[in-house]
């Protein structure tokens, strides 16, 4: 290798791969599980000898013993897994709204295969997080996880012990962000399905021999998914809003 590259420089590159491969495996857009695993490693190594020069600095020297080379680069995936596992939980809060407003509009029932989240979900929470995604590419929200991989070096620097309380605290608080946001980006839904609810159950009691349920029940889709084409243009203007806010907290 040394008519190649010298030893420090095999050392800077593979340490960056750690980091940055554990990172494109998982946040969103690029981490996505429809695409190939050997593409995304392809483009975690393009990326590395990217940000390679610019994380040299941080790096250090070449550790002296297999034993340290091996723990520095279990570090650096642990450090990449994090990130990428705190920026991919945002994209929770529109799964969670897209499943609230299934549910108010008596549409839960109805499960497609979410590629995002490697399950089965509702059609509307599918929706949704497929439209995350395209909203993160479409929005250059992408260029912001580049400079998150640049920055991540300056934030949590090689050789320190990995922070593992303020990793689950930040995880916590994100968690809770999402799900919160989930509800806010839901509250149209909610608003709605409160008022119709409480409508037909006063019919129902008003007249006991109407079978409010079959008629109703067409008109609390039709009218909930109108109300849901109305706001989902509010919904992706405040979820990208709020996720360049988290962000910009690692860049």
């Amino acid at each position: 290798m040394e008519h190649y590259a010298t030893a420090q420089q095999v050392y800077v590159v593979a340490l960056v791969f750690a980091r940055v491969g554990a990172m494109v495996m998982t946040i969103p857009g690029l981490g996505e599980q429809p695409a190939p695993a050997q593409i995304r490693l392809s483009f975690a190594l393009l990326l590395a000898l990217v940000v390679a020069p610019v994380a040299a600095p941080h790096l250090g020297a070449l550790p002296d013993t297999v034993g340290g080379l091996a723990g520095a680069v279990l570090k650096e995936v642990i450090l990449g897994l994090m990130i990428g596992a705190i920026l991919r939980m945002f994209l929770g809060a529109l799964a969670a709204a897209g499943e609230i407003m299934a549910i108010q509009t008596s549409l839960s029932f109805a499960q497609t295969a979410d590629p995002t989240q490697a399950a089965n979900g509702s059609t509307l929470a599918t929706f949704l997080s497929l439209l995350g995604v395209i909203l993160v590419m479409s929005t250059d929200l992408h260029h912001m996880f580049i400079g998150a991989i640049a920055h991540s070096y300056v934030l949590f620097p090689v050789g320190k012990p990995v922070p593992v309380h303020d990793a689950a605290n930040l995880a916590i608080s994100t968690f809770s962000g999402s799900f919160a946001l989930g509800v806010q980006l839901s509250a149209p839904i909610l608003v709605f399905a409160l008022v119709f609810n409480v409508a037909t159950g006063l019919i129902g009691r008003a007249m006991p021999q109407f079978q409010i349920f079959f008629a109703a029940t067409p008109l609390q889709v039709l009218l909930g998914l109108s109300i849901f084409a109305l706001s989902l243009g509010v919904i992706g203007m405040v979820w990208v809003s709020r996720y360049r806010e988290l962000l910009a907290n690692f860049t």
